[in-house]
């Protein structure tokens, strides 16, 4: 269940005694932070859509709004969404269509059908995206690792055939550890994928089982070691904290089998359990975790199971955050973490680096797409989205616009994100006129800076976030710097 104030407090006041206890508890329970400690209780992890101050755009506009800004762009961000999966882990809330027996093969293969129809839909109503030079083409998911090799050899051939690949544009799979098996590393690597990234969550098979993972800790370390042997440029693993049964010993445990196997990046969340429908911070689809039931949570604890404190799950973050950045990992967007000299993640920071901020195209199922005017969504309902590209139209079931106050807005939240100091000479080349240490944002930052979550150098002309305010730069930017 969601936690009251007063039982949030409670939480805060329960670590684990055998670890050192982060800063950002005693800030969350200040009486001025009632507003970020209410937000974090449930916070969704990631800010991966930052929708406009207009809502009911029409989806005509959104689209007129895109091609009108990729006439003339920088490398943009493309992806592809394929919604399959063999089973619904216990914590996801994204649109998902689970496929599996004798005919998996076949209904995996009708979403690369689906998907490719719709990008087709897209180049044509969108003329200049076929002109737009791609930095970072993913395909997301969904497990699209499910995929049989013909349907993948088929996907990819068709965006790369279709789309504006140059020698520069990176490839990126994503899937579960136990569908990367060496033959599909071997098939994605003679396609051209140099990036791989796989949801592991956890290398503790406990809390694996109490997701509802169907891979183990040993399956996800020999896919670390299977994909770093096929000679892949980018390997990518996901950790999640705050999970069922999950201690602070367990995470650090994981951090220990990260550093050992050495990935490329890592990418660290926490148990989001507040719907995205209800943030608009992300993409939900129409089915709910099991883990957001009330029920189903309050079921699990009667039978002797236990959610980490919200103490715990701090410390589980500064746990990983201070051993990944001690191992030589730099934090570049939120909570994802590159090798040295290897980062910032492509893909995140086309979009919200202040000095970028390009548009996305995201084609599939509970796709999200942007562009600096205006931002959109996709159908999340699988049927209603597959009626909609069977009758020829995009299937795109709400947009949001951004009046000029709106723009400036999500340019500076989304440049937070990146945990980069804000710079006031980058800011007004793109807000001609404006400047970060004028109206609106003075009083706004000078209060921020009064909290201790930023500093202030006027002379510099930057905002930089103080190691507390990196650590709650999600929940400021979706609270105080709202609207």
């Amino acid at each position: 269940m969601a936690l009251d104030y007063p039982q949030a407090l409670e939480s805060l006041r329960r670590p684990d005694p055998a670890y050192p206890v982060p800063a950002v508890l005693d800030t969350l329970a200040a009486p001025e932070h009632r507003h970020l400690l209410e937000y974090v209780v449930e916070d969704p992890f990631g800010a991966h859509v930052f929708p406009g101050d207009v809502p009911d755009h029409p989806v005509e506009e959104f689209l007129a709004d895109l091609d009108g800004q990729l006439a003339d762009t920088a490398p943009i961000h493309l992806w592809s969404y394929i919604p399959t999966c063999a089973y619904r882990c216990r914590f996801c809330q994204y649109p998902v269509v689970l496929v599996k027996g004798a005919d998996a093969d076949r209904r995996a293969a009708d979403w690369v059908d689906w998907n490719i129809r719709e990008a087709r839909l897209w180049l044509d109503r969108v003329p200049n995206l076929a002109r737009a030079p791609i930095g970072e083409f993913n395909v997301f998911g969904g497990t699209p690792s499910l995929l049989p090799p013909d349907a993948i050899r088929r996907l990819l051939d068709f965006y790369r055939g279709n789309f504006a690949f140059g020698p520069d544009t990176a490839i990126r799979f994503e899937g579960d550890p136990s569908t990367f098996t060496p033959d599909k590393l071997d098939l994605l690597a003679e396609l051209g994928c140099t990036k791989l990234s796989s949801g592991v969550q956890s290398f503790d098979d406990v809390v694996l089982r109490e997701c509802g993972r169907e891979h183990d800790a040993r399956r996800a370390a020999d896919f670390v070691r299977d994909a770093q042997r096929a000679g892949f440029d980018w390997i990518s693993v996901d950790l999640m904290y705050g999970l069922l049964d999950q201690t602070v010993d367990s995470v650090a445990r994981d951090l220990d089998t990260v550093l050992d196997l050495a990935p490329t990046a890592v990418v660290c969340t926490k148990l989001h359990l507040k719907s995205y429908t209800d943030t608009r911070t992300g993409v939900a689809g129409v089915q709910p975790a099991a883990w957001q039931l009330p029920a189903y949570r309050e079921r699990r604890e009667r039978q002797g199971h236990r959610w980490p404190s919200l103490a715990e799950q701090y410390q589980m973050r500064a746990l990983l955050t201070d051993g990944l950045r001690a191992a030589g990992y730099v934090e570049h967007p939120t909570m994802y973490f590159a090798q040295r000299g290897r980062g910032p993640e492509e893909w995140k920071s086309i979009m919200v680096d202040q000095h970028r901020q390009e548009a996305e195209v995201a084609i599939g199922l509970g796709g999200s797409s942007s562009c600096r005017t205006s931002e959109a969504i996709s159908e999340v309902n699988w049927q209603r989205y597959t009626e909609a590209v069977d009758a020829g139209r995009i299937p795109l079931s709400s947009a949001t616009r951004f009046t000029p106050a709106g723009q400036e807005a999500r340019a500076v939240r989304m440049a937070l994100t990146s945990l980069q100091p804000l710079r006031d000479d980058l800011h007004r080349q793109r807000f001609p006129g404006r400047s970060l240490f004028a109206a609106p944002w003075t009083d706004r930052f000078a209060g921020l800076a009064d909290r201790g979550l930023v500093t202030l150098d006027p002379t510099a002309g930057t905002v930089t976030l103080t190691p507390v305010g990196e650590v709650l730069v999600e929940a400021v930017i979706n609270t105080d710097l709202a609207g």
